[in-house]
């Protein structure tokens, strides 16, 4: 990697009075992390782009020069520095790790709030409650997309596609009812019913039909693979309702 200690970077970056490129400023950030001495040029109407394009054979902004010499863009600098280009396809747990996550600080500190101690049955609940909530979300975000993916493999939504849509609002009502211990003749058997088809659906995609899919559970943008997240998912929830079935009275959520 180049060490840009003492180095000289060029960089010619758009910011109109409509619109700051925003690569421009991670452009400018990175450069001056890594060392280097940054003269700013900042390219204020199109005419000015326009020109700055024709003039180095360029189709973008932002451009870097570095000892005069033309590296290109963001993602240029990023390998001209030996840095990983992130590739939008890759599969990723990334998103599914943020959302448990940030689900269990969540039910920690409710738990805190509420019992003045982490270690408590009703943690552990809120816990999955809170990411049936998250991940209802998730698939709300942009539940046109989570319908389309969730056809890949759900058994009950290929059968009858308005279920996809279903779907995310029954996971969501099941969390929350679950998250304020009310209602329980309602959320146990919404919990039940998704979680045991979704439980199938992914066990004979992944584990009968060894189909490669990705997993709709965060949503239809994700990247997530269908597998072993999915399947806890839907664990998760199938435990939760069985739980509040059978939990002795006076121990969890509202006790």
């Amino acid at each position: 990697m180049p060490d840009g200690k003492n180095r000289h970077a060029e960089l010619y970056r758009m910011e109109t009075t409509d619109h700051i490129c925003p690569y421009g400023l991670k452009t400018r950030d990175l450069l001056k992390r890594e060392g280097y001495a940054v003269e700013d040029h900042t390219l204020t109407s199109r005419a000015e782009i326009d020109a700055f394009k024709a003039r180095h054979d360029v189709e973008t902004t932002p451009q870097v020069f570095v000892d005069g010499r033309r590296i290109g863009g963001y993602e240029d600098l990023l390998t001209f520095l030996g840095k990983e280009v992130k590739d939008p396809d890759t599969v990723t747990y990334a998103p599914v790790i943020a959302l448990f996550a940030m689900a269990a600080a969540m039910a920690l500190a409710i738990s805190w709030a509420s019992h003045g101690s982490l270690a408590t049955v009703a943690a552990a609940e809120w816990f999955i409650a809170i990411s049936m909530c998250l991940l209802a979300l998730q698939k709300l975000k942009d539940i046109e997309g989570f319908a389309t993916m969730f056809l890949n493999y759900d058994l009950l939504a290929q059968r009858w596609v308005r279920y996809g849509y279903v779907y995310p609002f029954a996971e969501g009502l099941a969390g929350v009812l679950m998250v304020a211990g009310a209602l329980m003749w309602i959320s146990i058997p919404v919990a039940l019913f998704i979680g045991t088809i979704g439980a199938v659906s992914v066990f004979k995609a992944v584990y009968i039909d060894r189909r490669e899919l990705k997993c709709a559970c965060v949503g239809g943008d994700s990247n997530v693979p269908l597998g072993f997240v999915s399947l806890t998912e839907n664990l998760m929830m199938i435990g939760m309702a069985i739980w509040m079935l059978i939990k002795p009275v006076g121990l969890g959520i509202g006790h």
